[in-house]
């Protein structure tokens, strides 16, 4: 596991290495934060530009939707899209995404 360098990571169980921004030290031979500093930013980005608001009952499925994002990005589209459809295939909602508003349009309040 690596981590910044603040203490708070000390008593981990993992096996744990950190880098001190502090000291302008932001890599170490494999030893960086990189990936998951990329992974909030895009899951910052699809937050903004996506979902725009992601309540706590979806949160995990949101986070799973970014991180397996993140996990293909070095693959080519045509690759993208057989994962994706791999993953989707035989899958359905099981459950109704928005509440009733009790408006005879329909329309979300």
């Amino acid at each position: 596991m690596y981590t910044e360098a603040p203490s708070v990571y000390d008593d981990l169980p993992n096996p744990h290495e950190a880098v001190n921004h502090r000291l302008v030290e932001y890599v170490r031979g494999d030893v960086h934060t990189n990936g998951v500093e990329s992974l909030w930013s895009m899951l910052k980005r699809g937050h903004k530009g996506i979902h725009h608001r992601m309540s706590p009952r979806h949160l995990d499925r949101c986070v799973q939707e970014f991180a397996d994002r993140h996990n293909i990005r070095n693959t080519d589209a045509f690759r993208q899209m057989g994962v994706v459809v791999r993953v989707l295939e035989d899958r359905r909602t099981t459950y109704a995404l928005t509440k009733p508003n009790g408006l005879s349009s329909g329309i979300r309040s």
